[in-house]
């Protein structure tokens, strides 16, 4: 089997922290063992990534690790359950999460290929504790919740037909009649799932049945989001100077030709390169007057010229056919006041935030509660095009890069003036002068 078709099989069969069903297993690929010894490795290397960026004092420290791992050809993927012990921490600014936890019960995924490393998905939550967001609402063992099923006996009947309607609405096939009933039972592990995520929303968003419904949550995470994002950048950018000016109460940059129509990024982690042109585009045309739809995969030239494949393949960037180009990149205001005077006046703004939820989005104003939708635990690229309210709640209008057949045509609507998912933890913006 050729080197990147057994790497794309370690990534398509990775283990989440939800249970999901237990697949058949794939030819070509070792079973699950045990190899406490073999964990400390990747356990070290998945901490030493949890730590970066925290003074010495405040670093968490390795309790004990558990896990698995699986291998094909010369990959391995180490599925890992370590616990962590925080020393004392009241400070937002160095802690990795929003408040001060002694212990914390950790699922780490890290890819060992020709011995490098790299971490590919981090969850991290309190154990045995209880957490309270910030409206006074108190819930313990969040997660577990959101695994329970208390199933009415006819769950099975009802599922069996919206799996129907499901497969005949986006098209699906499958290559056996053992996957496909896998994946139906992956659906309805979803379905419940979505079920409990729409109890805990305090906006107005509806989750249910979406073209990623017959995916498990690692594959989701896995081929459509990106956990490297909140690694620290080799270069800072400048502070971009506040606008002294109120925003308006509400803005959207598409009614004004800013906005190149939704894309699709296909079965590729490239959020970024999406959200990156996007902004991009925005910029020249406030500052050239033209609306310019870019490749996500070749430097600066247009689709036309370079469209996206979505796959991994030689670069053929031509200089000479670059269309557009920057003169600098700014770093943009936390305070989401600020941030949306600044993308009033300036254009739209990339932004990364926590996709919690998102797998089932259909429509509305989404607000998890913020233990579940963690402004520490960024994963996913988008471009804030503009905001404003909906019966009196206040939102971000986003476009996002999963193809106009998910959410609002594209779009996902999250809560404003709120931190919601850490949408205002890493707002950037491109400069043409």
């Amino acid at each position: 089997m050729a080197p990147w078709l057994q790497l794309l099989l370690l990534l398509g069969l990775l283990p989440g922290a939800a249970p999901a069903p237990n697949k058949p297993r794939a030819a070509g690929a070792q079973a699950w063992e045990l190899a406490s010894p073999e964990l400390l490795g990747p356990a070290r290397f998945a901490l030493e990534i949890y730590n970066r960026g925290r003074a010495a004092g405040a670093r968490a420290a390795l309790k004990a690790v558990s896990g698995r791992v699986r291998r094909a050809g010369q990959g391995s993927l180490y599925s890992l359950k370590a616990t962590l012990v925080e020393p004392p921490c009241n400070d937002p600014t160095v802690c990795q999460l929003p408040v001060s936890k002694e212990t914390l019960l950790c699922s780490f995924e890290v890819l060992d290929e020709l011995g490098k490393h790299m971490l590919l998905r981090r969850d991290c939550g309190p154990v045995d504790t209880k957490i309270t967001d910030d409206r006074n609402d108190t819930f313990s063992s969040f997660l577990p919740l959101l695994n329970k099923d208390p199933l009415p006996q006819d769950f099975s009947v009802k599922m069996t037909s919206i799996f129907k309607d499901f497969v005949t609405a986006y098209n699906r096939t499958y290559e056996t009649e053992e996957e496909a009933r896998w994946r139906m039972s992956v659906f309805a592990s979803n379905m419940v799932r979505a079920q409990k995520i729409q109890a805990l929303d305090r906006g107005t968003a509806q989750y249910g049945v979406t073209k990623f419904s017959d995916l498990t949550e690692e594959e989701f995470r896995t081929i459509y989001l990106n956990p490297l994002l909140k690694e620290e950048p080799g270069q800072k950018m400048p502070l971009a100077k506040s606008i002294s000016d109120l925003p308006p109460p509400e803005w959207d940059w598409r009614s004004k030709g800013a906005v190149t129509k939704v894309k699709d990024q296909g079965m590729c982690g490239s959020c970024w390169a999406f959200s990156v042109t996007g902004n991009v585009e925005g910029q020249w045309f406030l500052k050239r007057g033209a609306l310019l739809s870019l490749s996500e995969q070749g430097g600066l030239e247009t689709e036309d010229d370079y469209s996206y494949r979505g796959h991994l393949q030689t670069c053929n960037f031509s200089a000479e056919k670059a269309k557009v180009y920057i003169n600098d990149s700014v770093e943009l205001s936390k305070n989401e006041q600020k941030l949306a005077a600044w993308l009033a006046k300036k254009g739209p703004v990339s932004v990364a935030i926590n996709a919690f939820g998102m797998q089932f989005y259909r429509h509305g104003i989404s607000h998890p509660l913020r233990p579940l939708c963690s402004p520490w635990l960024i994963d996913h690229a988008v471009l804030l095009v503009g905001f404003g309210n909906r019966s009196a709640v206040p939102f971000w209008a986003i476009k996002n890069s999963w193809g106009t057949d998910w959410g609002e045509e594209g779009y996902y609507y999250l809560h404003r003036g709120s931190g919601a998912c850490g949408v205002n933890t890493m707002a950037s913006s491109a400069v043409v002068n």
